[in-house]
């Protein structure tokens, strides 16, 4: 047994205690990558000379998307897994509280990246819209960004020790206290760390800065990249809920995200061939 093979035993997900009150890293993590997503955004902007764009412009539209992932990755996570308990306990979507065995705190426990991806698109929408900025040049340079984000969000998940992986006899399993099995298991939250964050985001900057009409497309290459990504990697995932037709809920909600991306692409390169039609 390695060292590698008992991190998660040496974790603490409580980063410090203020007040008897406890701060997570995974809370943390959020923190870091809105403040990262913030400057990247502005970055790229300016560097590539997208549009005109105010600091209090971007100001508003990192407000409304904060807003969209947080709220919507918690109702989508009561939504796509929890429905039936939530239905029952409906104070527990918003207090930082669980019933569950007894009244505890527990943060709030529970959250949804395909929620937290469609309730930040939706109020991002709205804000870009409010700030006239243009729409698709806002959103594009946005997704570009959001692999680099997402980074944070696993890396607080592995802190946390939770969403552990299937059992493995490899070496690169980890053993995850929470688990209570004492059993190797895939380290998946550093596997989606890694290719839904890192490289997708080289793969998609590589694209930008390579071919700059697909800088129109870049939404439709991160919801492909992402969704294909993450669908091969829930094989390496302990499923937390019951799957559907022989996938798991993740691989359902991805499979939307690929199908999705691939009308967008197509989309767009219609839109452009009328556009160029027309001049």
């Amino acid at each position: 047994m390695s060292f590698w093979n008992t991190i998660p035993q040496h974790l603490d997900p409580t980063a410090i205690t203020i007040f008897n009150f406890p701060i997570r890293w995974y809370g943390l993590m959020y923190l870091i990558a809105f403040f990262l997503g913030y400057h990247l955004i502005w970055y790229f902007t300016n560097k590539y000379k997208i549009q005109p764009m105010k600091r209090e412009q971007l100001d508003s539209v990192m407000t409304w998307l904060i807003i969209g992932v947080l709220l919507g990755a918690r109702l989508g996570y009561v939504f796509f897994y929890e429905f039936g308990y939530y239905i029952r306990n409906p104070l527990e979507i918003i207090l930082p509280f669980s019933f569950k065995g007894g009244f505890h705190f527990t943060g709030i426990s529970g959250m949804s990246y395909h929620g937290g991806l469609l309730g930040s698109f939706l109020l991002t929408s709205y804000a870009i819209k409010k700030q006239k900025l243009n729409y698709w040049k806002s959103v594009n340079t946005i997704f570009l960004v959001v692999p680099l984000v997402y980074t944070f969000g696993r890396l607080g998940n592995f802190l946390n020790g939770e969403l552990w992986g299937r059992k493995t006899e490899s070496a690169i399993g980890m053993i995850f206290p929470l688990a209570r099995d004492n059993t190797l298991r895939h380290p998946s939250q550093l596997y989606e760390m890694c290719f839904e964050g890192f490289v997708l985001f080289g793969i998609l900057y590589a694209l930008w800065k390579a071919f700059p009409i697909l800088r129109e497309r870049v939404m439709a290459l991160y919801l492909i990249g992402y969704g294909t990504a993450r669908f091969f990697i829930e094989f390496f995932r302990e499923p937390t809920h019951a799957g559907l037709l022989g996938i798991t809920r993740g691989q359902a909600l991805c499979s939307i995200m690929i199908l999705s991306g691939i009308f967008l692409f197509l989309f767009c390169v219609w839109n452009n061939s009328k556009e160029r039609q027309r001049k």
